[in-house]
């Protein structure tokens, strides 16, 4: 009898086994589905968005809003409203300094090219002095050409640090595209054409200008 019962139970189990292995078999293992999350959202590119963008408006929208550097400095310091209103951003964030887009054309009289942050001083007006100092990079400091932009808000990012990255890609590729190609050596006397953008702040001894075109002319 107990050799019985156990032969049974052996056979119960058996049959358990095969019904259970043609269950599994009978089924398909599905991922789990994965809910969509900051961390699936695309990339933040902002080098690849200014980019994008320079050519069809950044550019053709710095021509159309600067002015002489001489008139809009001359503005800037009296009417700084005024001058933003003219020459600057009027969608700015009601905080920020007003950032205006100019021309400088000039001789240049200084240069400091052995730093990254490398710069030449341009006189505008023919008197011998330096009126603005333009950054030629690599390294360049501020924001100025995307505050002068109206299309660009900081509403329009996720965060104060992705609008902080946006700005300083536009000085990045205002570098590879036009400042890397500039001459280095013997600027002392060449003429220069700039257009870019600046912010009047205290402590400078020139306004700082950041270009996004910038031409030097032959060695005299």
């Amino acid at each position: 009898m107990p050799n019985r019962l156990t032969w049974l139970t052996r056979f119960t189990g058996m049959m358990l086994a095969a019904l259970v292995g043609l269950g599994l078999s009978a089924c398909k293992i599905l991922p789990t589905p994965v809910a969509q999350s900051e961390n699936n959202a695309p990339a933040f590119k902002p080098d690849k968005m200014v980019e994008d963008i320079w050519a069809s408006k950044v550019i053709p929208y710095l021509k159309q809003k600067a002015g002489p550097f001489a008139e809009v400095h001359a503005l800037a310091k009296t009417d700084p409203a005024a001058a933003g209103a003219k020459y600057g951003n009027p969608r700015k964030q009601a905080n920020s300094p007003w950032t205006f887009a100019v021309r400088v054309e000039g001789k240049i009289i200084a240069a400091n090219t052995q730093s990254r942050a490398a710069t030449m001083d341009i006189d505008v007006d023919g008197d011998g002095k330096a009126d603005a100092r333009v950054q030629i990079g690599p390294a360049m400091r501020g924001t100025a050409l995307r505050d002068s932009l109206d299309f660009v808000q900081f509403n329009d990012f996720t965060n104060q640090i992705d609008f902080a990255q946006f700005g300083k890609a536009f000085n990045a590729y205002a570098d590879k595209a036009v400042l890397s190609k500039l001459p280095r050596e013997a600027l002392e006397g060449r003429a220069a054409k700039v257009i870019g953008a600046y912010t009047i702040e205290g402590g400078q001894d020139l306004p700082l200008v950041t270009p996004a075109e910038a031409e030097i002319g032959p060695k005299p």
